[in-house]
């Protein structure tokens, strides 16, 4: 009864806590507000921010789809989306209703229980903002408070909406619409402060993380993550003591550590902990003269919400070299740890280690691997840094490194789950290493990646072997981690990466959309399949899980995309299929909904014109794909199933035609802009006679396979 007593107190302070700072208390029935949110621990009905908490467990307390009944899970409705790329938001649901942003940055919202569309919000990005964006146009999801919607917009908004009718309240720009900056990530609300970040690091832009007002839209603060010319003073004492790890002129090339995705809040603590994001560009060489931790590159920071102020930092990967960020899920929890109780961070990074950090101070508590690695042989619990491969800096040794993992990242953006049950928690991870070539002569241009790095050099060949080397070696798993004994407790192996993200719940299943096209739910304690449905496309995004009038609903968007469904080539469909339909899937024991067949594969045979280009023209043109085309038509001109496949284009016969895609922008309006500021015409066309000579690799090479 005593401890009864005490959790009821402990519950008691936190919510008077955090009312105590709230600056927009509404008085309408359902309003969101920061008591909701921390009661919403307790109350599984709703799912009221991205990670259903402040702390982004992405567990629910609703047990009524167990282990005994989830065979029983049926279709309860299902609602067709009018974009057709990739989809990775998370729902949030309140009082019954459900409200989900789209690919485009678009909203809608349903009914939770029968599906009905109350509304839709465009906020007509412009789609040649594109070319501006590392990884498709996605969106993460939206927020809520009092009876507002926030969504961050592709082109940099942020806009407000009224939660009953979609309207738009207010809209601010957020960024220098005038450098590729983007927003992909849902944005938190604290205290009527909604808090968002960007992206744009592949392109050359600064990192920072903004605060505005949710009643009219004013900015409150701004944190930076990185230093900016020093000559114009700091932003921060943090800032000054950053720039100490940075050389040379850094800031001429933006820096990058965007915060795109990841965010937690401790309300008793009042701390906010940011994910920061990788250099730009990613090649220390020419980012830093190779030198320096470049703080806070790929670091965990905690700073206070109402101020923006800074209070410590834990840097995953000092010095970062790889597209290694720290921009992924982050979990507070309180775990026994040594025999006693300790507030913890949790996160699985790019780098493929699991950090067990102390949330009060930022300091170190464990962390070991939980994907093989070949960059790192473990960490040094004295500094904690990693113990590094020599050979993996490669710009020192000026050779090519293929790391595992690599670029993809050991654990990407799809969230994890934390069960206090259990003890565990699930990581969608993969196994995907990626070639680093150092390219001692490159330099900025002003538009397209920004890496550093050879580009072109690290596409796939056009070598059977190599390339069923590369397959076999690509894969994906959902682990069962135990953060506490840092050990795998189990896993289930799929075929391939980018699977999605990951639901837990009471009823003992973790549920997971996988790239293959199946959504499935497994035993928490086994992770023994219980259950699948038959998605007809890739999933990717996170599920969630409510209730009406005791019923208990899990909702998933499902729609193959992002980058790995647009970026590695022949790799991009290793986990499965490489159609994009993109529906919203709401599942309940005992629905009876069915989906329309899905339309069938089509396998066209490659059909070029002559080979007719140079090998000076083919190889320049090889150069200018892999940094400027690859990113969204895949590398080797093999692309996935969301934009066209440069090799089967009718202009490849045209240079007419192709010109005035490429060099001229006759398709800007699709988000296909015009390559006039970093190639003339000329070059644009050796482009032409690359993507040639690639299909006429590819149609030799299939001949070859199909006559084994």
């Amino acid at each position: 009864m005593g401890r009864r007593l005490v959790l009821v107190l402990a519950v008691l302070a936190t919510l008077s806590a955090c009312g105590s700072r709230t600056k927009t208390p509404s008085t309408a029935a359902g309003a969101v507000t920061g008591e909701r949110i921390v009661a919403a621990r307790a109350d599984g009905a709703d799912w009221l921010t991205t990670g259903r908490t402040y702390d982004e467990q992405r567990h629910s307390p609703l047990n009524q789809i167990d282990r005994e009944n989830v065979s029983q899970l049926g279709l309860a409705w299902f609602a067709d989306l009018d974009t057709s790329r990739g989809q990775e938001a998370t729902p949030i649901v309140i009082d019954g209703n459900l409200y989900v942003s789209t690919a485009w940055s678009m909203v809608k919202a349903y009914d939770g229980r029968t599906g009905r569309l109350l509304w839709s919000f465009d906020p007509q990005v412009p789609r040649e903002r594109l070319a501006m964006v590392c990884c498709d146009a996605v969106n993460r999801g939206v927020a809520a408070w009092g009876d507002s919607l926030f969504v961050g917009t592709l082109d940099g908004r942020l806009i407000a909406l009224d939660r009953h009718s979609g309207r738009p309240l207010w809209s601010v720009v957020t960024v220098d619409q005038s450098k590729p900056y983007s927003i992909t990530g849902a944005p938190r609300v604290i205290d009527g402060r909604v808090i968002i970040g960007n992206g744009g690091s592949e392109f050359g832009v600064r990192g920072y993380v903004t605060a505005y007002d949710a009643r009219d839209g004013r900015q409150l603060w701004r944190f930076f993550t990185v230093p900016g010319n020093p000559a114009d003073g700091f932003e921060g004492e943090h800032l000054r003591r950053a720039a100490e790890t940075w050389h040379g002129e850094y800031w001429r090339l933006g820096g990058g550590g965007t915060v795109w995705d990841s965010m937690a809040y401790d309300p008793e603590l009042n701390l906010l902990y940011i994910g920061v994001g990788n250099g730009s560009p990613w090649n220390q060489a020419h980012r830093s003269e190779g030198r320096g931790d470049n703080l806070y590159l790929s670091s965990i920071v905690a700073i206070r919400p109402d101020t923006g102020d800074y209070v410590w930092h834990y840097q995953t990967t000092p010095g970062e070299t790889w597209d290694f960020t720290a921009t992924q899920h982050i979990i507070l929890a309180d775990l026994t740890i040594g025999g006693r109780v300790r507030k913890v961070l949790m996160q699985a990074p790019k780098n493929g280690f699991f950090y067990v950090i102390d949330r009060t101070n930022g300091q170190l508590i464990s962390a070991e691997n939980f994907v093989e690695m070949n960059w790192a042989i473990g960490i040094d619990m004295r500094t904690g840094r990693p113990i590094e491969n020599p050979e993996a800096r490669y710009y020192r040794t000026g050779r090519p490194f293929i790391s595992v993992p690599g670029a993809s990242g050991a654990h990407s953006w799809h969230p994890m789950s934390f069960d206090p049950a259990t003890g565990l928690v699930f990581i969608p991870a993969q196994d995907a290493g990626f070639p680093y070539f150092p390219d001692p002569d490159w330099q900025p241009a002003p538009m397209g990646f920004n890496t550093g790095i050879d580009m072109g050099a690290a596409a796939m060949p056009a070598i059977a072997e190599a390339r069923a080397a590369a397959r076999q070696g690509t894969r994906g798993a959902l682990i069962a981690w135990d953060p506490v004994q840092q050990r795998e407790r189990w896993r289930v192996q799929y075929r391939g990466p980018w699977n999605g993200g990951v639901l837990s719940t009471a009823g003992g299943l973790v549920f997971q959309g996988s790239a293959a096209g199946d959504f499935a739910a497994f035993d928490t304690a086994s992770g023994r399949r219980l259950w699948t449905f038959p998605a007809q496309t890739g999933i990717v995004a996170a599920p969630v899980t409510y209730a009406i009038d005791g019923q208990q609903y899990v909702a998933v968007l499902a729609g193959w995309g992002g980058v790995w469904a647009i970026a590695p080539g022949i790799l991009h469909d290793v986990s499965g299929p490489v159609r994009n339909i993109s529906r919203l899937l709401v599942f309940k024991v005992g629905g009876t909904a069915r989906l329309p067949p899905a339309p069938p594969f089509t396998d066209r045979p490659l059909d070029p014109p002559a080979d007719r280009g140079t090998p000076e023209a083919i190889a320049q043109g090889a150069a200018l794909y892999g940094r400027f085309c690859g990113v969204c038509h895949g590398d080797a001109a093999v692309a996935g199933a969301l934009v066209p496949d440069l090799r089967y284009s009718a202009a490849l016969d045209n240079p007419a035609t192709w010109r005035s895609v490429v060099f001229e922008g006759a398709l800007h309006e699709n988000g296909m802009v015009s390559w006039r500021p970093v190639m003339d015409a000329a070059q644009a066309d050796t482009i032409r006679h690359y993507v040639i000579r690639r299909a006429h690799e590819d149609r030799a090479l299939a001949g070859r396979e199909a006559t084994r």
